[in-house]
């Protein structure tokens, strides 16, 4: 390289690299914003009046404006570096997302988060049971659904190559009809709606439908949870949970989502729901690896009851495998209450008892 070449070479890069620190220098910063959430009580309680508290920082330039969201909506917007903004009386169970969205003058914005949780405001009732009567259930059934239909008792078992729906006599126990999914599905909770039976299967976000009458598959389904675990229906939707603290609303006809609703006590999430029944405007669920059924506000997805099961199985037989509780099915008609589990030798019909 000769040496006028070079010259040219080096002053290029200096001026090159003059003109990129300088365009830095005065490349314009993102405001920074703090955001709090609190109440008058140490944890968010239902019914709260919750104050967001802002501040912004901007290192250059000026503010614009703030825009507040809470789970998306928009709820207030300020021109101030620093202000308070309270969501009076909040009632919505659960965690939720504060987006603050700081806007300088020349349209730099800084966008930053912070969630905050609602509990419930009610300490939930403490039932416990009174065994009326069991009956045969089988033992080599790894149940995931349960739920009484005209008098017969239907149930879906999971485990892959083992998972069926049977519709049995609920007395002796005898299967009347069953149906058995193929190997690669792991059967979970089901329910009966308007002359159909829903399933859902663990990890393939696959649901089966059958006609009632005669069990027969007559389509399938896709839903958006990563899991299914225990599903049931009000008058309109069908409910479903993944294992987690929340149940999700789908619509019979599109098994799109319609809502999701969180499932709160007064101390935390209610997480691990399984197997669901609904009855008289509640849903009742399994609680997985407890003997406890949570009983839930549907409106609200508070925790109104827990009905202790613990002893339920007191005597099992040592040679034979058991697993946790797993079955609420409530007659629509008579409102006897049985309850199951995972390769118990039993059906039981309980009656709920409030504790103290």
């Amino acid at each position: 390289m000769n040496i006028r070449l070079f010259s040219t070479f080096i002053v290029l890069s200096v001026f090159i690299s003059s003109f990129s620190c300088s365009n830095k220098a005065n490349r314009s910063r993102k405001p920074a914003v703090h955001i709090t959430a609190q109440s008058v009580h140490k944890k968010i309680v239902y019914g709260d009046d919750i104050n967001i508290g802002i501040s912004v920082k901007v290192k250059d330039g000026e503010l614009k404006e703030t825009n507040i969201f809470v789970d998306s909506v928009l709820v207030t917007s300020n021109k101030n570096a620093e202000f308070t903004f309270t969501l009076k009386g909040y009632k919505s169970i659960g965690k939720h997302t504060i987006k603050a969205q700081a806007v300088k003058t020349d349209g730099v914005e800084g966008v930053y988060f912070k969630t905050f949780e609602v509990l419930s405001d009610i300490v939930p009732e403490k039932y416990v049971y009174e065994l009326i009567q069991s009956y045969p259930h089988n033992e080599t059934s790894f149940t995931e659904g349960l739920e009484i239909h005209n008098g017969f008792l239907y149930e879906s078992t999971g485990e892959n190559g083992k998972s069926f729906i049977y519709k049995t006599n609920l007395k002796s126990g005898q299967i009347v009809k069953s149906v058995k999914l193929a190997d690669q599905y792991f059967g979970e909770g089901m329910t009966i709606f308007k002359d159909r039976i829903y399933q859902l299967t663990y990890k393939t976000k696959i649901g089966f439908i059958y006609d009632l009458e005669s069990m027969a598959l007559i389509d399938s389904f896709h839903f958006e949870s990563a899991e299914g675990w225990g599903m049931t229906h009000d008058e309109k939707y069908l409910i479903m949970d993944d294992g987690t603290n929340v149940l999700t609303y789908l619509d019979p006809t599109t098994f799109k989502t319609v809502k999701k609703l969180q499932v709160y006590d007064d101390k935390d999430a209610v997480v691990y729901l399984n197997e669901l029944e609904y009855s008289d405007g509640y849903i009742y669920a399994n609680v997985w690896t407890t003997n406890l059924i949570a009983k839930i506000d549907p409106q609200t997805g508070k925790v109104v009851a827990k009905i202790d099961l613990d002893g339920i199985l007191s005597m099992p037989n040592p040679n034979k495998q058991v697993d946790v509780l797993n079955g609420i099915a409530i007659d629509p008609v008579t409102k006897k209450i049985y309850v199951t589990g995972k390769f118990y030798p039993k059906l039981f019909e309980i009656k709920l008892v409030k504790k103290g």
